[in-house]
């Protein structure tokens, strides 16, 4: 593994510009939608509570989004099995935004319309994020293989 790295390092610098393309991230093909991963990795025990919080607090805004036509759609994952512990993830969200989404209400307006006990929902919001280990988000470009023209 070492070894093809140390390759890539000296291709890089005898041809930056197999460096740059090897970093760049594809462009979105322009009118589709934009996909985007969120993953929470919850401290072992908490996670039924976890969930619990998400689906009272943070799920409704999500979908009231949706109904509003700013998310295509809203989809929410459990791995089946534990991972071996460089990404383990223990709960994830998909939301696909529309590629050319209405104006909608903005999450803090929903928030205050949804939840008028502001100070319980901000109480559980920080117990959320005190149980998680790490919250990272992975937004996605698709490659088309069938548009993309492979480098010379």
């Amino acid at each position: 593994m070492r070894h093809i790295a140390a390759m890539f390092v000296l291709a890089s610098l005898l041809h930056p510009s197999l460096a740059l393309r090897a970093q760049a991230p594809a462009p979105q093909p322009a009118g589709e939608p934009k996909t985007t991963w969120f993953f929470y990795t919850v401290k072992w025990g908490f996670q039924d509570e976890f969930l619990d919080l998400f689906q009272r607090n943070h799920y409704p805004v999500l979908k009231a989004r949706e109904k509003a036509g700013y998310y295509r759609s809203v989809r929410t994952f459990v791995p089946e099995f534990h991972g071996d512990g460089r990404a383990d993830w223990t709960f994830a969200v998909e939301l696909v935004v529309a590629p050319n989404p209405p104006a909608t209400p903005t999450a803090e307006d929903i928030i205050a319309k949804l939840y008028p006990d502001r100070a319980r929902f901000n109480r559980e919001e920080q117990r959320r994020f005190e149980i998680l280990v790490a919250h990272w988000d992975v937004p996605l470009n698709r490659v088309d293989f069938d548009k993309r023209q492979p480098a010379k």
